[in-house]
């Protein structure tokens, strides 16, 4: 794929759907094989989706895969194909598709591949492994030293005051507020087996709090081994500002509209 093939893609796609170059060496991983790939990877950005990286069919290994009679429709992109990967005794179906005769608005995806994302077994960014999915390379993540008081309330009992927080600011996503252990109320905090994992900032676990009339459920968490970008927040906690009362320099602040409210 030519250099202005790439460069068209930015402008070509609707305003729902655009493919972007990718500059980063894309793999994928099944049973100890890498199945794609790529350095001419793309993104696709689709309106209400998070991004998924497509390859070209070149840079797919598609002796490894059996097509299948699987078939399915996007009003955005066309008719998709689909192919299991089988590698070995290991066989995880419909784990790729294709537009092999897309809509007339993105005919780039003609070229091009997919797979499922939990239907592999790894993914790489050059050679550092990337978790649950694409990341979008116009997200950015700051954490900034600050010395405004945050107090933390739920069901107006205080469980965390602090005059040195950091503060996370992740693009499209409310401020969140990281506390040190010390000025959160440790006598409330009941431990949690829940972790997730985040691709941006790595994987969390939870804690529950201890209230006078209920249990709040994991509302808040902490990365014991952020990634090494986003060293900051190690060991600080962090509450759900959509499910809890939180004051900043004595102004409440209002509970934010997001994924977790």
């Amino acid at each position: 794929m030519s250099i202005p093939d790439l460069q068209a893609m930015a402008t070509g796609a609707t305003a729902d759907v655009r493919l972007e170059p990718c500059p980063r060496r894309i793999r994928v991983m099944v049973a100890g094989q890498f199945v794609a790939d790529s350095t001419e990877a793309v993104y696709l950005f689709e309106k209400g989706h998070l991004p998924v990286y497509y390859f070209p069919r070149k840079d797919v290994r598609f002796d490894l895969l059996q097509s299948t009679a699987t078939s399915s429709h996007c009003p955005r992109k066309g008719d998709a194909v689909y192919w299991s990967v089988v590698v070995g005794d290991e066989r995880r179906d419909d784990a790729v598709w294709a537009y092999p005769t897309p809509l007339p608005s993105v005919p780039e995806l003609g070229d091009l591949v997919a797979f499922w994302w939990d239907r592999v077994d790894a993914w790489f960014e050059e050679d550092e492994e990337v978790f649950k999915h694409a990341r979008d390379p116009y997200k950015r993540i700051d954490v900034l030293q600050s010395s405004r008081h945050v107090e933390v309330f739920i069901d107006g009992v205080k469980v965390a005051d602090t005059t040195r927080p950091r503060l996370l600011f992740e693009t499209g996503l409310p401020t969140r507020y990281y506390i040190p252990r010390l000025d959160v109320r440790a006598d409330l905090l009941r431990p949690s087996d829940t972790a997730s994992v985040c691709p941006y900032k790595g994987t969390a676990h939870y804690h529950s709090v201890a209230l006078p009339d209920r249990v709040a459920t994991d509302i808040v968490w902490y990365y014991p081994a952020p990634i090494p970008e986003i060293p900051k927040i190690e060991q600080l906690l962090c509450f759900y500002n959509e499910k809890v009362d939180i004051v900043v320099d004595g102004v409440a602040q209002p509970r934010p509209q997001s994924p977790w409210s």
